[in-house]
This record gives structure tokens, sequence and C-alpha cells, in this order.
């Protein structure tokens, strides 16, 4: 058998595009190209080359992250030129990348979630009724934007209106949640039919990160990853339930990662990441690693459960 022709696709229009091409150099770079003959291809760019070199693809591997890459736009053209890619459809992107969307879903199948109001862009907010029905602090954020862009954690009443237009910003539809206080969990999936939980992290933001934030994110050093994160193993066993049964919710498949708290209420799920972060750092790697999988064989994992679809066929 010859070499898989694989096209990496990274980079973008959306807020998250430097993220997405630097997960994308550190892809190629262990990628086996014994195996894979790669061609790299930009959407903000190379569409028009996508599409003409469409029939001689085996798979796509997306590095994409945010609006036009994440939420199910890549995924559909893919689809039309019948080129296998790895993790979720149309739907399942879709639906994670909006989180009022996977938050109904979520309730849906049972899964508990931080109390939350939604308004659309024009619509009157009654910023000291909202204080009243979800307390102080308040979590504001964008319904689709990505790594906690245009996000703000408001403890006090007269910051809420600022943080409404910031999310605006962003977003035609934002939530206001609940702050819930706790320990925050991640925990990754992986396969088709039969889908495993990987080993659970925890976060720890580092000092002047009030949360996960772009910055905490994407900054070595500014934050605490363990994994295997330090909890009971009934709390373990709930979270990789949880992440299991959010996969499932949302009609995803390949992989995704959700993030949760644990308060002394239990385990909230706050969202679901249907194209996670992709460095070797990032945490589903970390999360991959421990559970047995080394970087290289995750990507390997991950393109093989790509083209199962089209084998299926």
């Amino acid at each position: 058998m010859g070499k898989i022709k694989l096209a990496l696709l990274s980079g973008g229009i959306s807020s998250e595009r430097e993220v997405s091409l630097s997960g994308a150099y550190q892809v190629y770079d262990v990628l086996d190209k014994e195996k894979y003959d790669i061609t790299r291809y930009d959407p903000a760019t190379d569409l028009l080359q996508l599409v003409k070199d469409a029939e001689s693809i085996d798979a796509a591997l997306l590095i994409l992250h945010g609006p036009y890459g994440e939420d199910g736009t890549v995924q559909g053209l893919l689809e039309l030129l019948d080129i296998p890619y790895q993790g979720a459809g149309v739907l399942g992107s879709a639906l994670a990348m909006n989180k009022l969307a996977s938050k109904r879903m979520y309730e849906q199948a049972g899964i508990p979630v931080p109390a939350y109001l939604d308004f659309v862009k024009g619509e009157k907010v009654d910023i000291h009724g909202c204080v009243q029905t979800l307390g102080l602090p308040i979590v504001v954020k964008p319904a689709s934007a990505g790594s906690s862009v245009g996000m703000t954690i408001v403890k006090k009443e007269k910051d809420l209106e600022a943080a409404i237009a910031k999310a605006f910003d962003q977003d035609e539809t934002i939530l206001l949640e609940e702050y819930v206080k706790g320990l925050e969990l991640t925990c990754a999936v992986l396969g088709n039919q039969d889908v495993e939980a990987l080993p659970v992290i925890e976060i720890i933001p580092g000092e002047g990160h009030e949360f996960f934030d772009y910055e905490a994110k994407y900054v070595v050093g500014r934050t605490q990853e363990i994994c295997p994160a330090r909890i009971e193993d009934s709390v373990r066993d709930r979270v990789q339930e949880l992440a299991v049964t959010a996969h499932k919710s949302l009609f995803l498949r390949g992989y995704s990662r959700s993030d949760m708290i644990l308060s002394d209420q239990g385990v909230v799920v706050l969202e679901t990441n249907t194209i996670p972060g992709m460095t070797e750092t990032s945490l589903l790697p970390r999360a991959a690693k421990v559970g047995g999988y080394a970087f290289p064989e995750l990507l390997d994992r991950l393109i093989e459960l790509s083209m199962e679809k089209r084998r299926a066929v």
C-alpha cells in the first residue's frame, strides 16, 4: 500500500488563526513522512486548490479552531468533496460550537450545567434582573467563540454592561452563566462507535488568571495541568461518564474534550471541544500520552478513525 495522501488544514479566518497555525506546525513535524504524503492548506487562501486536489486526497486532518473551522463549515465542504476527516461532522460541529445549543442538548441528556440566561444582539438586557437571577460573580461569554475569547467574569453589577458589550463584539448571541467555584477538570474521549474516556486532567490557572483564559491556555508556564487529576476514583468515573455522555449527546465522532467544574455540589459540564488543541503539550495529547498513546500514535489513530467512515460506505 502506498502513502496516505493527507490534507493538513490549518489557519483559517477566525480569531484563533495563530493558534491553529502553531499547532499544525507541530503536527506536521511528528507525522510519519513514510506513511503520509502531506499537503498543507489554509482555508483563508487555499480552498480552491483543495477542491481541485480533492480526488487525490485520502483524508484530511483539521487543525482549525473557532468559527469557519470548528463549526461545521469546513466539514460541510469536505463532505461535498467526499474527503474523510477526523472528528465531528457538520451537525455535531455546529452544535458543539454554539454553547447555547450545547447546553440545551446537555439538559436533554440529563447532564448538569450551570444556571444561565441567553440574549441576542439588540435585545434589552435587565442588568439588575440578571444579577438577581444568577447572583455574582456572573460569567459572560459569546455563544460561539472559542478559547475563552470575549469571556469575562463579572464581580460587580456595574461592570456587567461592559462585559455584555465585549461578548457581543464576538457574536450575535451571548450567555450569562452562574459562576461555579471549584476545581477545573477536562476529559477527552476517543473513538467512533466504541468510545473510550482518556485520563482526567486537573487544571490550575496560574497567578493572575481567574479562569483558564486565552493567555492561560497558550502561554507556556501560565497554567499547571495535572494528569491524572488528583480526585477520588468515584469523581473520576463520574467525569469520564459525563464526557462520554456529552460526546454522544452532541452527535460527535472521533474525539472530543469536555470541560467541567467540580464544586461542593458535584460536577457540572461547561462545554465540549470538537477540535481540541493539538500541540504535544496540549490537553488532549497530554491525556492521551498518559492513556498510552504517544503524540504520533494519537494522530495515526485520529486519521484511522476518520477513514473508517469511507471504508464503511
